[in-house]
């Protein structure tokens, strides 16, 4: 199990953009948190096998049909033991 840490730049929040991600990521059995920052952006934590992990990143880069990603900033770490996936 890895983490991986996500900032997520555009017009991602008002737009379904963090239950787009949150029912993705359940699909894949992925836990973790999908959470909007004040300044527009969009923080996703998950936790899961890497091949899942890089699977996820796609949809986090796709997105939504409403939602517009500009920029992805993305950091790898060991996991921490999250449970279920949450949107905040």
């Amino acid at each position: 199990m890895i983490r991986m840490s996500v900032l997520v730049s555009g017009q991602v929040q008002g737009v379904g953009y963090k239950r787009f991600i949150q029912r993705r990521a359940l699909d894949m059995g992925v836990v973790g948190y999908a959470e909007n920052h004040s300044d527009g952006k969009v923080e996703i934590v998950a936790e899961g096998l890497r091949e899942d992990l890089e699977r996820l990143l796609h949809w986090i880069r796709q997105g939504p049909p409403h939602a517009e990603v500009s920029e992805v900033a993305l950091e790898w770490n060991e996991s921490t033991g999250l449970k279920g996936f949450y949107t905040y």
